[in-house]
């Protein structure tokens, strides 16, 4: 919100020309905390509202409005609780075991392939994590995830992990280690790092669209999610790519919106491989999680931070402990998704206070973010193969 100045009427003429004076010059502009239950835009900019197109013309502007110096400032105060992620590098190396550890994977995962792999790990470890039996003939570790783990382990066998990253899952009760989403899990996995980016189409556009402002895609056509999603969406331009709501006249639209964002490969086209291209060319996607609970972030607003454009978020109520400061837009912060439309079509047409959003990136302003980034996936690996390391691993006494 802009400070707005007071009445000034009854001041002398001189100390009304410095006050107008002052304000012309100093081009201050001040947003909103991410404590704002209401964050609406500036009505009154030294720029003129109006719609714009070009991001990096965006950043420009408010380099010159506000800029880096007073954004740190602004988040100097901003604090998460820190309670949300586990503290991963705060760890010393004096309860580790084993040097080298390895892990085998049991069953089918919905983990990428490209998560295997031998890790240099902190502490001088090793750890290898792999599918293939034949590369971990004898584990330390053996990691099940669609499949339930055996209710015993013998003496001189494999740790047994489970990991279930779903909303409300818990440990089963007889397993070693449980990976979970949250951080009272004894390894804690969130959904912010890059695993799941590999051998994407990375083109992001400068050039946001002006016609249409949000991005949708969900094709698990949820009742609680779908409602809540076509009543926002009436009320704003978009575009709807997946099963649910679309809009766009098919599945495989996108490529044909957005050539660029091709592989240029023989390969058949996935949906997910121009996924993060296809966002960039939106100033906002709408991300809406399958079920709302604490601590449940996951790839749905990742993708849209990774792609540049701002999410608008519905799920975890502290997901503020997962994201850097001033980010997205969340949306249980506003009364009616009338008034979360209106917000975002005002925030269309100020660059100023859109380029806020990607302030964090560019200011180097993370927060707890980079807290999420070092619990992700992408560093599990490593991880467990520490967890596994302090328990012993085949040496640890059974459950």
């Amino acid at each position: 919100m802009l400070l707005r100045s007071k009445p000034i009427l009854s001041y002398a003429a001189p100390m009304m020309a410095f006050a107008l004076t002052l304000l012309l010059l100093s081009h201050f502009l001040e947003f909103p905390s991410v404590s704002s239950p209401l964050p609406l835009p500036s009505t009154r900019t030294t720029t003129p509202n109006s719609p714009f197109s070009d991001l990096l013309s965006a950043f420009s502007l408010w380099d010159s409005h506000v800029g880096c110096h007073r954004f740190r400032d602004r988040q100097s105060t901003w604090a998460p609780n820190a309670s949300a992620l586990q503290a991963v590098d705060a760890r010393d190396c004096a309860g580790l075991g084993a040097t080298h550890v390895s892990v085998l994977v049991k069953g089918w995962t919905w983990i990428p392939d490209n998560l295997d792999n031998l890790y240099s790990c902190r502490c001088g470890m090793t750890c290898l994590w792999t599918k293939s039996p034949v590369l971990a003939d004898k584990p330390d570790a053996l990691l099940f995830e669609t499949v339930m783990p055996p209710s015993r382990r013998r003496n001189g066998e494999p740790l047994h992990v489970y990991m279930d990253l779903e909303a409300n899952k818990k440990p089963l009760g007889f397993e070693d280690i449980f990976i979970g989403y949250h951080a009272k899990d004894d390894v804690q996995t969130t959904y912010a790092g890059a695993l799941f980016h590999n051998n994407r189409n990375y083109h992001i556009s400068t050039q946001k669209r002006n016609d249409t402002l949000v991005y949708w895609s969900s094709s698990r056509c949820l009742s609680q999610r779908n409602s809540l999603a076509k009543q926002f969406l009436s009320l704003v331009p978009h575009h709807s790519f997946g099963k649910c709501l679309n809009n766009v006249g098919g599945l495989d639209m996108a490529l044909t919106l957005y050539p660029e964002c091709s592989n240029n490969d023989d390969s058949a086209p996935h949906w997910w491989d121009h996924l993060h291209c296809a966002m960039s060319h939106y100033k906002f996607v709408l991300a809406v999680e399958n079920t709302w609970t604490e601590s449940y972030v996951t790839e749905k607003l990742y993708y849209a931070l990774d792609a540049g454009s701002v999410p608008i978020y519905f799920g975890a109520p502290n997901v503020w402990d997962f994201v850097p400061p001033n980010s997205i837009i969340d949306g249980s912060k506003f009364n009616s998704v009338e008034e979360l439309a209106l917000y975002v079509k005002k925030l269309a047409n100020d660059p100023v206070s859109y380029a806020e959003y990607h302030a964090w990136r560019r200011c180097g302003v993370l927060g707890n973010y980079g807290k999420a980034r070092a619990a992700s996936l992408d560093t599990l690996p490593c991880r467990l193969c520490e967890s596994v390391s302090r328990k012993g691993g085949r040496s640890a006494p059974t459950l």
